[in-house]
This record gives C-alpha cells, sequence and structure tokens, in this order.
C-alpha cells in the first residue's frame, strides 16, 4: 500500500525579527501550504517540531496554527496531521490541547510519557497513518526534542542522556516492528541535530548529555524515511531517506540562500529498493526578500542605493536590510541616517548594521554588531559569564539552560487567574 505525506517543520510561528513580526510571511506561507493540500490532498502532514517560537506563544501565533489546522480538515477531510514538540516548543503546553485537536484529525506528541510501571509509554509515540479506505499504510514513530529529565533514570539502559537515547529508539524501533505488516510502511519524525548536517545561525544549540549531535546509526535499517526537523536548511544527512524538510520562511541573514521547501514523499513498500521512495520538493514562495549588504564604506552607499525602489505601504511587506561594512576608522555619528537616506524611500526595513575592523595589517578583523533583537536567556547568560573573566563552558551553559527549562516548566503548571 503506498502512503503519501508532507514533511515540513521549523514554522517558529509567533517569531520576532530584529522587534519585527513575521505573521505576514507567516500567513503567506500557510495560505500556500493549503492550496498543495487542497491540490495534492497528502495522506499525511507531519510537522517535525518548533511549531512556535517560544513555549509561550502569544494568542496570535496559536490562532493562526490552529485555523491552519480547521481549514486544512476542510480542504484534505481524510489528512492527519502529525506534530511533535521542538526545542523551542513547550511539550506540554502542544499536548493540553489534544482533544480540540482531534476534531480536525490531528495529533501532538510533545513529552515522553511513562506507563503505570514507570517504563517508557512506546504506544503513544506509534501512530498509524491511514489511506482514504481506512486501511492503515503507515506507522509514524514520534520522537519530539528529548529532554534527559523525561528519557533517564527509568532503568540500567537509561542511566546517561546518550545511552537513553540510543535505548529509546531501540525499543520504539522493535515495537513498531511487531505492529508493522507486508506493504506497511515505517516513518520516523524527529526534532533532533544529527551528526554531518549543515546549520545556520539561527538554531538555538541542542546540548544533550555533552554531546550537540547525534548519529544516525540510531535509524534501522528498516525505517523507510527519517522526518528531521531543528535545522533550517532542506538537506539530506548521509543517506537519501534521511532529510531535513527546512523552515518555510529565513530565520536569520544566514539562510538568504537557502531554498526552502515542503517535501512530498511517496512510499510503496511493495516497489524495489530503488523505486519505492519518491521524493519531490515543494518550492515556498517568499513573500518577503532578505537582503545582505557587504563591503567598504563607500561600496555599501553605492548598493543601497542601486536596490529596487518602489515603496510598500504595509511595514510587514517591507523588505529587510543587514549591513556589515569594513572600516579601519571609527563611524560618523550619524551613519544609521545616513544609510537610511541612501535606501529607496518606503521599501526597507534597516534591521542590522556591523562594522568590521580591519587592522593595518589586514591579518585581521573584530566584529562590532549592533544587534536589535532582544537577547535571548542564554546569550544573556553567555555574556555575563564571559564579562566576569569566565571562559566559554558548555557544561555550564547546560546546566543554566536545564534551570531555565526547570523554571518554565514550574511555571507552566501554575494554576492560571
Amino acid at each position: 500500500m503506498t502512503v503519501r505525506f508532507f514533511h515540513t517543520s521549523d514554522w517558529h510561528l509567533g517569531q520576532f525579527f530584529y522587534n519585527h513580526s513575521r505573521q505576514y510571511e507567516h500567513e503567506q506561507f500557510l495560505a500556500w501550504l493549503l492550496e498543495q493540500i487542497q491540490a495534492r490532498q497528502p495522506d499525511a502532514l507531519l510537522i517535525a517540531g518548533d511549531i512556535f517560537d517560544v513555549i509561550n506563544p502569544a494568542s496570535s501565533a496559536q490562532k493562526q496554527l490552529y485555523q491552519f489546522l480547521a481549514d486544512a480538515h476542510s480542504l484534505a477531510p481524510q489528512m492527519q496531521t502529525l506534530m511533535i514538540a521542538g526545542n523551542h516548543d513547550s511539550g506540554y503546553r502542544i499536548e493540553q490541547v489534544e482533544p480540540l485537536l482531534e476534531k480536525y484529525h490531528a495529533k501532538t506528541v510533545g513529552i515522553i510519557h511513562k506507563d503505570a510501571d514507570g517504563q517508557l509509554d512506546l504506544e503513544r509515540l506509534l501512530v498509524p497513518i491511514y489511506d482514504a479506505d481506512k486501511n492503515i499504510t503507515a506507522w509514524c514513530l514520534t520522537l519530539p526534542f528529548l529532554r534527559p529529565a523525561e528519557i533517564t533514570g527509568i532503568n540500567e539502559h537509561t542511566a546517561s542522556s546518550q545511552s537513553a537515547i540510543a535505548y529509546l529508539h531501540q525499543q520504539l524501533i522493535a515495537e513498531a516492528k511487531k505492529k508493522k505488516t507486508a506493504g506497511q510502511a515505517l516513518i520516523l519524525m524527529s526534532h533532533a541535530h544529527m551528526q554531518g548536517a549543515e546549520t545556520s545561525d539561527s538554531e538555538r544549540p541542542i546540548i544533550i548529555g555533552n554531546e550537540e549531535a547525534l548519529s544516525t546509526a540510531l535509524f534501522d535499517e528498516v525505517i523507510d524515511y527519517v522526518a528531521l526537523g531543528h535545522l533550517h536548511k532542506p538537506q539530506k544527512v548521509g543517506q537519501e531517506h534521511i532529510r531535513y524538510s527546512g523552515s518555510p520562511i529565513p530565520l536569520s541573514f544566514s539562510e538568504i540562500n537557502y531554498k526552502h521547501q515542503v517535501v512530498e514523499v511517496t512510499i510503496d513498500p511493495a516497489q524495489n529498493a530503488e523505486s519505492r521512495l519518491q521524493l519531490e520538493a515543494l518550492a515556498i514562495p517568499r513573500s518577503v526578500q532578505l537582503h545582505k549588504i557587504k563591503g567598504a564604506l563607500e561600496d555599501v552607499f553605492i548598493q543601497l542605493k542601486a536596490l529596487p525602489s518602489g515603496e510598500i505601504g504595509d511595514i510587514d511587506r517591507r523588505e529587510y536590510v543587514d549591513i556589515e561594512y569594513h572600516t579601519d576608522a571609527p563611524p560618523p555619528p550619524n551613519l544609521r541616517q545616513q544609510l537610511e537616506d541612501a535606501l529607496p524611500p518606503g521599501r526597507y526595513r534597516l534591521v542590522r548594521i556591523t562594522r568590521q575592523y580591519l587592522t593595518p595589517e589586514n591579518s585581521g578583523a573584530a566584529v562590532d554588531a549592533v544587534h536589535l533583537e532582544p537577547p535571548t536567556p542564554e546569550k544573556l547568560f553567555q555574556q555575563i559569564w564571559e564579562k566576569q573573566g569566565y571562559a566559554a563552558d558548555n557544561e555550564v551553559l547546560n546546566d543554566f539552560m536545564s534551570l531555565v527549562h526547570d523554571a518554565q516548566k514550574s511555571l507552566e503548571s501554575e494554576p492560571q487567574h
């Protein structure tokens, strides 16, 4: 039996880009995705984590997701939507609304649960995918972002984070093999950083047991497709069937040249190894352009004046500009205003200016960046840590982020007033 589904991830709904809302860009992406769903009628939509940008998303971001799910269900009533939590999401929060999401044929897996005996609840992580005739065509192994507190200390196999991750994968795949029948596919959806994958500067580091990246050796050869989330660049990891779909919009200027896409996956277990897996990248149109301007200051002014002109009335639709200029002298006091004046009027948002000092020997450079977005907790901690004269220490940062996670979890569990 053939199964066909869409693979997407890292929506980051509710993101602010240098204090500018991305709501319009997300609206355009979701409208495009609804068109693809209506035209192609997939069996399932897999969203591999980082649905929201923060663990406590604004009501507008939550409404955006739930309205999309309602619209998708009306356009493709047979389609299932499967979502997992990423490291930006609150697993508890996205699971709270699951009873309501059932109405839209949607399921969320936010955390790793334990059964009555204190063992891993593998049944909850195995989700059947049905065709239009209600036949099970595939099993989806759903692995949200793995937090050490949820997977360690269960038995002798889970003493450390790394051993617990390996044990969880082994047990889940073994359970899936028991359920799988001839003609059914196995799909594994995970939010993780895999070894050998290419990163950008916008992904929050995932530190698990002092080892950031996981090995693809965790994936048994019986798995037909691995749908990954966390990294924003669309890419395969070693093999064709292990893939990041990437984010739908650029989340930093380092992602300007990414070919943002949704992956349409078709698996026919009856076919031979060469033809059983078919992949098609559905290119996502970019609704707001980003421009990275680099060079000596006089060259920067020339490039700014050469940008396309024509006013864009709605500020949320205006294009972003990031400037990095090279100099061996201090900047003039009114430089920002000069740069703003050089831009064609009413079309652009100048969100960052980076100054790169060149040494007289050109043997190196120091970068002085003006970042206009609020710092994250880990960036604040790192700044304070380094100001105290300490060297960067991943173990200390890991401990700090664990405390932040515990505090966030405590806040989520408090009664709402």
